[in-house]
């Protein structure tokens, strides 16, 4: 029985950059809402996540958090600009297309830190955007107020 689930944990371990690229491309390019089931598996039980709005610890906390970005958007699209992996670093730059069911597209131009654990998984992630600079570029109206404070603050 040991062995059955030591095979079962070595076939989700990130070895290389193209699984990072193969996994994040299947997750958010599937047709309509994002499916991250076949992801979860290379991720730690003891991952911390962290981005712009929020920081989760535990797989279960993470877990949760993509099924409500799933539930909140009507569709979501990323695109891999760039990955990187050294050592148990991986760095991966992305454009990322969110629809929410009563709001324009918005692209949001991101890149993700993730490190992984002497098993292989994903023990840290980071990711890396400009949330509202991103959104409110698709805010009609809204955009060129948002332009203007932007500019008259920060040059």
């Amino acid at each position: 029985m040991d062995k059955d689930k030591n095979t079962e944990q070595e076939k989700y371990i990130i070895e290389d950059i193209d699984k990072v690229k193969e996994l994040w491309s299947k997750t958010y390019n599937t047709e309509g809402k994002p499916d991250w089931s076949h992801i979860l598996p290379y991720y730690s039980d003891d991952i911390t996540f962290r981005d712009s709005i929020q920081t989760l610890s535990g797989k279960e906390d993470f877990t949760a958090m993509t099924e409500r970005l799933s539930k909140r958007s009507k569709e979501l699209k990323m695109e891999i600009k760039n990955a990187t992996k050294e050592g148990k670093l991986i760095f991966v730059e992305w454009e990322m297309t969110i629809s929410y069911k009563k709001r324009p597209s918005s692209i949001i131009y991101g890149a993700s830190r993730l490190y992984l654990n002497d098993a292989g998984k994903i023990v840290y992630q980071r990711d890396y955007y400009d949330l509202w600079c991103d959104i409110f570029d698709n805010i009609p109206r809204f955009n060129k107020m948002y332009i203007k404070f932007m500019h008259r603050k920060f040059g």
